[in-house]
């Protein structure tokens, strides 16, 4: 069990990282970097995370604790049917997005070129596609999934629409309100994904 001490240390060199990441896109941060802005040695930053990777998922991870993603889909998690429960998890992660913007893509901008961030962004985006699946699940458990696409296949359309990609293009490009994104996504999800006779 960890000491009170370790883990104030831990919960400073996570923020501190999280902070730098958002800070800088992620470019150039060092493990080093980190150590410096938490006031502690590189070595007590190994000595916690002895891998880059391991930093970066659990920065995701304590960013997800810290803004209690848990309660944010509790209401998904509850939900009596399928629609609700997909219906619930989009606005649920769609309003999310906003807030862990900064991490993601700092992680964006990175993982092509550093594993570390790869690593990362690949955990924390297959936690969301579990959600996704989770959804897709509750509507094949109704028999309102659409006979056109396999679960898998419906997975993968709600993942891929539900990427922060389609929302920076949509609300930052296009200039769209959080609201209409979400009243969106919710009505194409509903449109492609219930089978005919449900659709609105």
């Amino acid at each position: 069990m960890m000491s009170s001490a370790n883990i104030q240390t831990r919960t400073r060199i996570l923020r501190s990282a999280w902070k730098l990441l958002e800070g800088d896109s992620g470019q150039g941060v060092r493990m080093a970097d980190i150590a410096k802005d938490a006031g502690i040695s590189r070595q007590a930053v190994y000595l916690h995370f002895p891998k880059r990777a391991e930093l970066l998922i659990a920065v995701t991870r304590y960013i997800d604790e810290v803004l209690d993603v848990d309660a944010r889909l509790a209401a998904s998690r509850r939900a009596a049917t399928g629609a609700a429960r997909l219906e619930a998890f989009i606005e649920a992660w769609g309003n999310y997005i906003p807030e862990i913007h900064g991490i993601a893509k700092a992680l964006l901008a990175m993982k092509d070129t550093d594993a570390a961030a790869a690593a990362a962004w690949a955990d924390r985006m297959g936690a969301v596609r579990q959600g996704c699946e989770a959804a897709v699940q509750a509507l094949n458990a109704d028999g309102m999934l659409t006979p056109e696409f396999s679960p898998q296949q419906a997975t993968d359309i709600l993942w891929t629409q539900l990427s922060v990609r389609n929302w920076e293009q949509l609300t930052q490009e296009c200039g769209w309100s959080q609201k209409r994104y979400i009243e969106a996504m919710q009505m194409m999800a509903r449109r492609v994904l219930l089978t005919g006779a449900l659709r609105p």
